[in-house]
């Protein structure tokens, strides 16, 4: 009974800081809303939660991810891929050597394979907290293609520091060959595994749906046990489930590419996603907030580890920490850059601006997986003894999670005010050359469906009239995409306003169908139908 009451709880906090988020007339982030109700939850109620990582690792953690890599937008992520590999991996052991002895050299009392590991756990930064940024600060699209494809890929290599870290601190020696192999076996093994399970599961689907026909709902639930059963194997196989997680979700994108689901399906199971992303990103700062209390409560104990006994010490050990995390992504964050984005081409300037490396460094936040990682740290060495400076580590790896979200905040919308990354305008010449193929493909079916529909009908006539009146409008869609710049900009300026005058007129279609029903002068089921058939429309509009 209590772990029901304690989930409805935290489903409750989620719904209640979306109005909150929605009501107050600042730009916060909804994480830190969540962590705020989350502590007040720690406060107020008695719930003691129990965060087990390995469960909140398999809870969370896999769906979120493998929805992430189905939705990233793998082509315009190629262009950079450069650059997404530099911050995955380069940034990453950069960040772990750097924070390390930083960490090690303001409190000397942390031993430093302890420091590494903490580094280690802070070193990634975290696809869920950046898509929840995302949300309320504007970033450009290129940079959030870039910041993501980072935050997917990143978490093997942080993963695989943070568990020779410990190794280091349980065993005094450390293998650099034993490493390499660990972190190709990792990487490349939890890759392969998430293409191999989505494709059997996706192949076999598909030929029971093919011989039986498609039922939606089992659709929708099979797209929910992949992640699942990716994670698992190749956890099991000893390899990273994170990354199993994130190519499940890729080769998704792929296998959805057929075209084999019914748009029934597709609808329905976006609308079941959109709520499990909710619902779980919600839960996992909601949790992390709730666990504030306890550890504040602990901090007066905790930071006597460090030779002071003042309260404050420990409040500027995280702030250190957090900003010397920023210097270190803005010099790594500018070499990349340097090299890679701004390279001497055709463009006249050849430094990235100082606003973009800012932008960059202040959003690599981090979140669960810094959260699960510091969870992590054994209590004991190999020999029984308490394992050093546990509770400041996870003290410190909390106090950088709330700070980096912050400065997220507070920086991010001055820095990324009217700046855009160097785009490449192909991508809206594909753009346009894809709905004028698709609206080709469209007028040549059509005219081939009309003459066959008409042959032989006496009423032929009503084809032709009704098929004139389908091409008209496609022919309107090439026209608007293929004339002149001046005169196809006149023309999507109009398509717009036309698109808002739809949705006018479907929003009092529906009002009047409503209106209906509560009068009674309107069955149900035929209402429910119209409604569905105005959402749909109006979601088409809007899109």
């Amino acid at each position: 009974m209590e772990i029901i009451t304690t989930t409805l709880v935290l489903l409750l906090a989620i719904v209640v800081s979306g109005a909150i988020s929605r009501a107050i007339p600042v730009i916060l982030p909804l994480p830190l809303i969540q962590i705020a109700l989350g502590a007040v939850i720690g406060l107020s109620a008695d719930l003691s939660v129990r965060l087990d990582p390995e469960i909140f690792f398999l809870l969370f953690l896999p769906p979120l991810l493998f929805l992430d890599g189905w939705r990233i937008a793998a082509d315009e992520l190629k262009q950079d891929m450069n650059v997404v590999v530099e911050l995955a991996l380069g940034l990453v052991v950069f960040t772990v050597l750097g924070a390390g002895l930083l960490v090690h050299w303001m409190i000397p009392a942390m031993p430093l394979p302890v420091a590494f590991a903490l580094a280690a756990v802070i070193s990634p930064t975290d696809p869920i907290a950046v898509s929840a940024i995302a949300q309320r600060v504007p970033i450009p699209p290129r940079m959030m293609h870039i910041l993501e494809g980072e935050a997917l890929l990143n978490d093997a290599s942080g993963l695989v520091c943070l568990r020779f870290a410990i190794a280091a601190a349980l065993t005094g020696s450390f293998s650099l060959y034993d490493a390499t192999l660990s972190f190709l076996w990792t990487a490349f093994g939890g890759l392969a595994i998430g293409v191999g399970v989505t494709w059997t599961i996706t192949w076999l689907s598909t030929r029971v749906s093919l011989r039986y026909g498609e039922e939606s709902g089992s659709e929708i639930l099979v797209s929910i046990l992949i992640p699942f059963a990716a994670y698992l194997i190749a956890e099991h196989l000893h390899c990273s489930g994170i990354l199993a997680a994130v190519s499940a979700g890729t080769t998704m994108s792929v296998a959805e590419s057929s075209g084999r689901a019914l748009a029934a399906t597709r609808v329905r199971r976006s609308a079941v996603w959109d709520m499990i992303q909710f619902a779980a990103n919600g839960t996992i700062f909601v949790l992390l907030g709730e666990q504030l209390p306890s550890i504040i409560g602990r901090a007066s104990a905790t930071v006597e580890v460090t030779g002071h006994h003042e309260f404050w010490w420990l409040a500027a050990y995280i702030v250190g920490l957090t900003f010397g995390l920023v210097a270190l992504r803005f010099s790594w964050v500018w070499l990349s850059l340097h090299l890679t984005l701004f390279r001497q081409r055709r463009q006249h300037q050849t430094s990235p601006p100082w606003r973009i490396l800012a932008a960059f460094s202040f959003a690599g936040v981090r979140g669960a997986i810094t959260l699960a990682g510091v969870l992590t740290l054994p209590f004991a060495l190999n020999d029984g003894s308490p394992f050093p400076a546990r509770d400041l580590a996870i003290c410190l790896a909390m106090g950088v999670i709330i700070m980096s979200l912050i400065l997220a905040t507070l920086f991010l919308p001055p820095l990324l005010k009217n700046l855009e990354l160097p785009h490449d305008t192909k991508h809206e010449e594909d753009e346009a050359a894809a709905r004028v193929d698709a609206a080709k493909a469209a007028i040549t079916e059509i005219a081939r469906l009309q003459h066959s529909l008409s042959k032989g009908q006496e009423d032929a006539d009503l084809y032709v009239e009704a098929a004139s009146r389908v091409l008209e409008l496609y022919r309107e869609r090439i026209r608007n995409q293929t004339g002149a710049d001046e005169e196809a900009a006149v023309s999507r300026r109009t398509m717009h306003i036309e698109m808002e005058l739809r949705l006018a007129g479907v929003r009092a279609e529906r009002t009047e169908i409503f209106r209906k029903l509560r009068a009674r002068q309107l069955g149900k089921e035929i209402a429910a139908k119209l409604v569905r058939e105005l959402d749909l429309l109006e979601a088409r509009y809007a899109s």
